[in-house]
């Protein structure tokens, strides 16, 4: 810090121009992005799109509000996770986990059978970190691939 001071000085007292921040030549991308923290309402689950690439979807619960009047928002989430460790640790997640997520957000919209306008939130997730696994009460443990 104190070699910056020092260089910010020397500047000033040699009066040249402040420095200019450089921009990318690149055309500019609009993005949305959205944090979720909330719990899992199932267990995740793979899923195989019209195209055949095997993607992970799970719903995501936040809640907000006093607890009298508490309102949920549920978000569906798609991993695009590759075959591997991470995607099976995502698969592994059991109900009611609470999870972060840093995503992609995008609004689509669409058609209904009946011809009106819908629209539909997409989320892509693009980290995902547990912050606490269910409370899961002893004698209680589900039966698993690793129980014995």
């Amino acid at each position: 810090m104190q070699a910056l001071r020092s260089a910010y000085r020397a500047r000033s007292a040699l009066s040249l121009p402040a420095a200019t921040r450089a921009f990318s030549s690149s055309p500019a991308h609009n993005v949305a992005k959205l944090i979720l923290t909330g719990r899992l309402a199932a267990e995740p689950e793979l899923t195989t799109t019209s195209s055949g690439q095997e993607v992970v979807r799970y719903s995501v619960g936040t809640s907000h509000g006093p607890r009298e009047n508490r309102q949920t928002s549920w978000f569906r989430v798609t991993s695009f996770t590759p075959e591997g460790p991470q995607r099976d640790y995502l698969l592994s997640l059991p109900k009611g986990t609470l999870v972060y997520v840093e995503a992609d957000a995008s609004i689509r919209a669409y058609e209904d059978a009946e011809g009106r306008r819908q629209h539909s939130l997409g989320v892509i997730q693009r980290s995902l970190e547990v912050l606490k696994r269910p409370y899961v009460p002893d004698g209680q443990h589900e039966q698993g691939p690793d129980a014995a």
